[in-house]
């Protein structure tokens, strides 16, 4: 087996994970760490705004998925998090026509939590996705 890692950012790696790891084999397979609306610098953006906090989410998701040369069309699951699940119901249009968009209906799990790792985020997306 063979793991490689995939950060489209640097600042990650100094908090000590990475945004995702490619392990192959037969197939390969990309699993994500959790992908908020954080800025390329590290930060948070759209307080209090999940429409747009979905949307950054999904951009950083791509972007990961991208780096490891794949799409949200290799996606095999997602884990939705979320502060607020119905207002996560409200929005959730803006996943659902991305993952449309993309030709891919994964299995995918979502959990109410008290809160995410930074105190301004509402939504975190969890991937695993093959190649």
């Amino acid at each position: 087996m063979e793991r490689t890692a995939v950060n489209p950012w640097a600042w990650s790696t100094t908090l000590g994970y990475n945004q995702g790891e490619i392990v192959s084999g037969h197939t390969r397979t990309l699993y994500c760490a959790g992908q908020t609306a954080m800025g390329g610098d590290g930060t948070p953006r759209h307080t209090g705004d999940m429409a747009a906090q979905l949307a950054l989410s999904l951009d950083n998701l791509e972007a990961v998925l991208g780096e490891a040369g794949m799409s949200l069309a290799n996606l095999v699951r997602l884990n939705v998090y979320t502060t607020d699940a119905d207002r996560l119901f409200e929005h959730y249009g803006v996943l659902a026509s991305r993952l449309g968009a993309a030709g891919v209906a994964p299995s995918t799990t979502m959990l109410g939590v008290t809160r995410l790792a930074i105190p301004d985020l509402m939504v975190e997306l969890e991937a695993t996705a093959v190649a």
